[in-house]
């Protein structure tokens, strides 16, 4: 196994809060991305109150080869799972929220009916909280990117490109790169006055040619919102790490991205696409 470099080592001390978020978690009986997919951040963002909550279960019906979440055959869809959620966001006095899902391809609408009766309940039980969907690619279909989106309103539509299109069969076999342009170019298009994000990871041999390509294809696309991570391996099982990029070469991709066009870029090791999210709504749409 390769030697994490210094800049990919955190030292966090025991934290009251983080602690408080866990037992509100499991107490509600609610899974979260941060758990899930082995976040390096997790006791950071739980210690100010910032997490994302993963809906529709906690197994996903696809096999990404980077992806800690479990597979296989997913459990069967909670009716109250929207109450607990919002009960959540209640309690924690969340200003922003994140949804995020397992892909649901055995589901008619993948999901998407579902999404928004999280949003709802939880805009009845907290007005002016704001909510970021970071939702699976729905298969390309219009009418359910649209019924997030029109039916939910979210502050900000998410969906990640994850990868370079070289990368993406490896990464993603049961998904496409062209497929993820499309689903963020409806978004765009459908002129809802959400933020449209994605985001990439690197370390797994992509070029800066193909990510400078990369940017092209997301500003193309619609996408004004972007973060850019570090690959980290979760087990023996995924794609191994191939480049620990240092933060000097993130702050390069910072800066490439910015001049793509992009409204807000957050890039560094410990990125991940929901990092910080509050800071996208924050600084709004592109300028004028």
């Amino acid at each position: 196994m390769r030697r994490y470099p210094d800049w990919l080592k955190q030292s966090f001390s025991p934290d009251g809060v983080a602690r408080e978020v866990r037992t509100l978690v499991s107490d509600l009986n609610l899974a979260t991305v941060c758990e899930s997919a082995w976040c390096p951040n997790l006791r950071e963002c739980w210690s100010q109150r910032q997490l994302t909550f993963m809906i529709l279960g906690s197994r996903c019906t696809r096999s990404c080869r980077f992806c800690a979440v479990e597979h296989g055959r997913p459990e069967p869809v909670e009716a109250d799972e929207p109450r607990r959620v919002a009960e959540a966001v209640r309690r924690l006095g969340l200003q922003h929220v994140v949804i995020t899902s397992v892909a649901r391809d055995d589901l008619r609408d993948e999901g998407a009916a579902h999404f928004v009766e999280v949003i709802s309940a939880i805009r009845r039980a907290t007005p002016g909280v704001t909510v970021e969907v970071l939702v699976p690619d729905f298969h390309g279909r219009e009418l359910l990117v649209r019924t997030v989106l029109e039916q939910g309103h979210p502050e900000v539509f998410a969906h990640n490109v994850e990868t370079v299109e070289r990368l993406s069969p490896l990464l993603r076999p049961q998904a496409s790169y062209p497929r993820s342009l499309e689903v963020l170019r409806t978004a765009a298009a459908l002129g809802t006055g959400s933020l449209i994000k994605s985001s990439l990871m690197v370390g797994l041999g992509e070029t800066q040619a193909e990510l400078l390509q990369t940017f092209t294809d997301l500003r193309a696309a619609g996408v004004t919102h972007l973060t850019i991570g570090q690959y980290l391996r979760p087990d023996a099982a995924h794609l191994p790490v191939m480049d620990f990029v240092s933060p000097q070469r993130f702050r390069l991709y910072e800066q490439l991205a910015l001049e793509s066009g992009f409204a807000w870029v957050k890039a560094g090791p410990f990125v991940r696409s929901s990092y910080h999210a509050i800071d996208a709504v924050q600084h709004g749409a592109m300028p004028a």
